[in-house]
């Protein structure tokens, strides 16, 4: 029987060393460093707009919501970052900007975005308000792949962006455009955590049961599946509509948003969604935290059926308990997480606050 088992763990995930899953629990136990916060905004960096023409400080207003990997020894944040802080909530232009660190905590800008809004056929979808909320994986044959959000001022769009070398990035249609022809295109969609499983001491994007997959969503959680990492395919219900593979609760940190976090991991329990969760500001919000609340939790999925939830953390893991982490754009209080890396022996979640700077905290 145990030789059987491994036999179909083995063809469901072809190349990956089983010994290296990390374990739940060590992911489940983060603190915050000091340090925090750990960037914020540089009005110094300065860049050309072909659309405005015009020299822009496209980080003078915030920086947050922060994807990141490990690269040549080397940790590579790619930030969100807003130019005006004159304008309201919502209503600037984001562009993915991107730094390094060498010690996962101390980090230094480049000095020019690497995606935001041009002159091509995507500003359709990304113009005025730009490239927002990164989540970056790495696959197996060293090339990397970008799901962000795509804002108009109209809807919001999950996109996809694939790059060689981490500054130098090709954007891809909308991730739902050819799904059903078409029929979620014009649905607003964000958030897409790909499954990764552990692979040489990275999280690698993986293939299960000959495809990738791909938790995404933000009032529910849905699951997705892709073949060429461009075109993205979601989970239908029987009458044909997105279906709910995680929704809110009720009196709970997470009773009014679900929103994934950083790509999903296989685990020693299964797969582990880190989301973030927003308590409402009603009757049904959580008595423990202030309503509108952003705080992080965990779920487990089973990797034999990944529509099916093992366990899920009924109060959040991490919650803002730092001055920045309750003022600046979002003042009810900010903990979303979007980046995750394995880097000289500890985990590093890396987390936007507020709207206006970036956090970290750490597993051993």
């Amino acid at each position: 029987m145990k030789k059987r088992l491994y036999l179909i763990a083995m063809l469901i995930l072809p190349g990956f060393v089983f010994a290296q899953k990390p374990t739940l629990a060590e992911l489940s136990a983060f603190y915050k460093p000091p340090g925090n916060p750990i960037l914020k905004a540089d009005s110094s960096l300065v860049f050309y707009d072909s659309l405005k023409k015009q020299i822009v400080k496209w980080q003078k207003a915030d920086v947050f919501n922060p994807a990141a990997i490990v690269k040549d020894g080397k940790i590579y944040m790619f930030t969100r970052s807003e130019d005006n802080p004159a304008a309201i909530l919502g209503g600037r232009t984001s562009r993915i900007g991107i730094a390094v660190s060498e010690d996962g905590v101390s980090f230094k800008n480049f000095p020019t975005p690497v995606l935001y809004p041009d002159e091509s056929k995507f500003k359709q979808y990304d113009y005025p308000g730009g490239c927002e909320d990164p989540r970056v994986v790495e696959t197996e044959d060293g090339q990397y792949v970008m799901a962000y959000t795509a804002w108009n001022y109209d809807v919001p769009r999950l996109s996809m962006a694939v790059s060689k070398d981490l500054f130098h990035w090709e954007k891809k249609e909308p991730a739902f455009a050819a799904a059903y022809n078409g029929k979620f295109l014009n649905m607003a969609s964000k958030s897409g955590s790909m499954i990764t499983g552990m692979k040489s001491g990275r999280p690698i994007l993986t293939k299960i049961n000959g495809k990738y997959w791909m938790y995404w969503g933000e009032h529910f959680v849905n699951l997705a599946w892709s073949v060429n990492l461009s075109d993205w395919y979601p989970l239908l219900d029987e009458s044909g509509e997105l279906k709910k593979t995680m929704i809110t609760r009720p009196g709970k940190f997470d009773s009014d948003l679900t929103e994934c976090g950083p790509p999903a991991l296989i685990t020693d329990k299964g797969i582990l969604l880190i989301y973030n969760g927003k308590n409402a500001t009603n009757e049904t919000a959580d008595p423990l935290l202030p309503k509108g609340t952003y705080s992080v939790g965990e779920v487990v999925f089973d990797i034999n059926n990944m529509e099916t939830i093992i366990s899920r953390t009924d109060t959040c893991l991490l919650k803002p308990t730092l001055p920045h982490e309750v003022t600046g754009q979002y003042k009810a209080g900010t903990i979303f997480s979007e980046g995750l890396v394995y880097f000289k022996g500890k985990w590093y979640l890396y987390y936007g606050t507020a709207d206006s700077f970036v956090g970290v905290a750490i597993a051993k």
